[in-house]
């Protein structure tokens, strides 16, 4: 008895998921002469999260400012020539019994699904976003300056320049050092946020780019993620630009294993400078000179990381 072409090459559950996905973004077209630009949000997480969209002071606001994401979907949304603002995901979001809606990590306190032009609470990890109003280049980055929930990839699609992907990859939340851990260790907070100090917020008397050095606490961010911002004056490094280009925005890239701290361990003494640092921690590791831990990409998260581009291929090429 003949076998099949589909018994001959099983397809793994996640490369079927894919596969759907691609044919579902065919029905997500654009139209490019009305846009600048289409942004594809792609949920590579094992739980549902819930992207906000905050737009910047004089541009137009981006509908909707919130909504549900749940794992292996995607979801385009156009923005206009010369907007400007922010994405984020918030995670672990319900209604409490009076029914204001609230999220674990980067809340934006509006109490609904959609944000409503409010900020996302720290820590959050940002996606940061001008584009041009003149044909000229867009300009894109990822920061960290707000601290850490979740890990984020961008990449351009059919750009002009540079154009450049950019992330923070990595999960962070399993290499934060105790002091900066936000709740039970399901987000990383900043070192400004922690402390308050000005040399670490660039506030006061560090409120210019020579002053406002990086910190050991931004270093230890800057060192899992090389392209995102650390620390606010982190521009040389962390800043992008494209021309013409559409955006694929895919949280939890490389599907980490764990988005939860598994170092419940107690905090140790202080190094005599109030700061309080664990042994094992990977920012005494890095201390001492040992080089960062790195988690390589599987062929499961390849596939979905390659469907999120592709998908944005498709959100774009209405018309072509």
């Amino acid at each position: 008895m003949s076998s099949s072409p589909m018994s001959l090459f099983p397809l793994s559950s996640s490369l079927v998921l894919a596969l759907i996905l691609l044919f579902l973004m065919l029905l997500c077209f654009s139209d490019r002469a009305a846009e600048s630009a289409t942004f594809t949000f792609t949920n590579n997480c094992g739980n549902t999260i819930w992207p906000g969209i905050l737009s910047n002071s004089g541009s137009p606001a981006l509908e909707p400012t919130g909504f549900s994401l749940p794992p292996g979907t995607s979801r385009c949304l156009p923005a206009p020539t010369g907007w400007s603002g922010r994405f984020w995901a918030r995670t672990s979001c319900s209604p409490d019994p009076s029914g204001h809606f609230l999220c674990a990590t980067a809340d934006c306190g509006s109490g609904t699904l959609e944000c409503d032009g409010a900020a996302a609470s720290p820590p959050a990890t940002l996606v940061e976003f001008t584009l041009s109003s003149s044909g000229g280049n867009d300009f894109y980055d990822v920061s960290l300056v707000d601290g850490y929930n979740l890990p984020v990839a961008v990449a351009t699609v059919h750009g002009e320049g540079d154009c450049e992907s950019t992330g923070c990859e990595v999960d962070l939340n399993q290499m934060c050092p105790m002091e900066l851990r936000a709740g039970e260790g399901e987000a990383c907070r900043s070192a400004c946020e922690a402390f308050g100090r000005p040399e670490y917020c660039c506030s006061g008397e560090f409120a210019t780019p020579a002053a406002c050095r990086p910190s050991p606490y931004s270093e230890m961010f800057k060192s899992a993620c090389p392209s995102a911002y650390s620390y606010a004056f982190d521009d040389a490094s962390s800043t992008f630009t494209c021309a013409g280009a559409d955006y694929s925005i895919t949280f939890c890239p490389e599907a980490a294993s764990s988005l939860k701290s598994t170092l419940e361990q107690p905090s140790p003494p202080g190094n005599g400078d109030g700061i309080v640092v664990e042994e094992d921690s990977w920012f005494a590791k890095l201390a001492m000179g040992d080089s960062a831990p790195t988690s390589s990409t599987g062929r499961d998260a390849a596939i979905f990381l390659a469907t999120a581009v592709v998908s944005a291929i498709f959100c774009s090429l209405k018309g072509l």
